[in-house]
């Protein structure tokens, strides 16, 4: 693991070896994951496909010099305090996509990576199309993994950021050393439990992650204006932009991945930029690392 410093904060990655390929494959993991969830799928690629991941700003160990960390807050304190202090405070607008995506360029460009693909997971996926809406010469195409919408539905994601909210006051230090709470998460948002393995790492991410960076990812990407935005700005990526879709996954439906994807000219009505995995939930490259390898290659090969 290496650390590069991104407009002031330590950011952690791993690249591996340069191929005949011109084109670097950029991982960008989702909400409370971590660069390390692509490693099954890196290793089917690496050996012909030069590969970057890294974890976000505020996730993994990608950290602030200074944290909050949650363990601290009184539990009868609403997180509605801590919202309205990161909408009042310097770090306003740091947490949408498109401020993800400018991380992003910054790291591209100071790695000298000129030609790259970048494959996103849920989250990552809506701030690779931002980084391609970014950076026109450098980003080749767009492979979204878990991930689309464009859809405003009110009541649904007012009830999915109050969830959201309460579900993040739950992240003492100490939930990563109770027994058997791994079990909880093998089985959480997938098609088939996962190995213990991964569910671990599903808990020490969800723990670690910086409580601003946490709750601002949840609420700028999810305002009626991000959601709307989303159709335009895949309409106007002149870049090949692929969606893979979990068949099972409950968090992102096949049919939002659908819609999101209908607005690219390659969907040509009949989505021919959308690959349903089977036995899929919303963690493809974990549940399917083989399919989605063997995807990624193929499209990255043809283009």
């Amino acid at each position: 693991m290496a650390n590069i410093e991104i407009l002031g904060v330590p950011h952690a990655y791993e690249l591996t070896a340069p191929t005949s390929c011109p084109h670097a494959l950029v991982f960008i993991h989702g909400w409370l994951n971590s660069r390390g969830y692509w490693q099954p799928v890196i290793s089917r690629l690496s050996a012909d496909l030069q590969c970057l991941s890294y974890d976000l700003r505020g996730f993994g160990e990608s950290q602030f010099h200074t944290k909050t960390d949650f363990s601290q807050i009184p539990t009868s304190m609403s997180l509605n305090s801590i919202c309205n202090s990161v909408v009042s405070s310097s770090f306003d607008f740091l947490y949408t996509p498109a401020a993800y995506a400018q991380d992003l360029t910054v790291l591209l460009q100071q790695m000298n990576i000129t030609s790259a693909w970048l494959i996103g997971h849920s989250l990552g996926g809506t701030i690779a199309l931002w980084g391609a809406a970014q950076m026109p010469e450098c980003v080749k195409g767009v492979i979204c993994i878990n991930s689309g919408g464009g859809i405003y539905l009110k009541e649904a994601f007012e009830q999915f950021r109050s969830v959201g909210q309460k579900f993040l006051q739950v992240r003492p230090r100490w939930l990563s050393q109770m027994p058997l709470i791994d079990l909880l998460f093998t089985r959480a948002s997938v098609a088939r439990p996962l190995e213990r393995y991964w569910a671990r790492q599903r808990v020490i991410d969800f723990v670690v992650a910086d409580p601003q960076a946490a709750l601002g990812t949840l609420l700028d990407s999810t305002t009626e204006e991000e959601i709307n935005r989303l159709p335009q700005l895949v309409s106007q990526l002149k870049q090949p932009v692929y969606f893979l879709a979990g068949a099972e996954d409950k968090v992102m439906e096949p049919k939002y991945v659908r819609h999101l994807a209908s607005f690219h000219p390659l969907f040509q009505y009949c989505g021919n930029n959308v690959i349903e995995i089977p036995e899929c939930g919303h963690l493809a490259m974990l549940e399917q690392p083989d399919a989605v390898a063997d995807h990624i290659r193929s499209i990255v090969k043809s283009h």
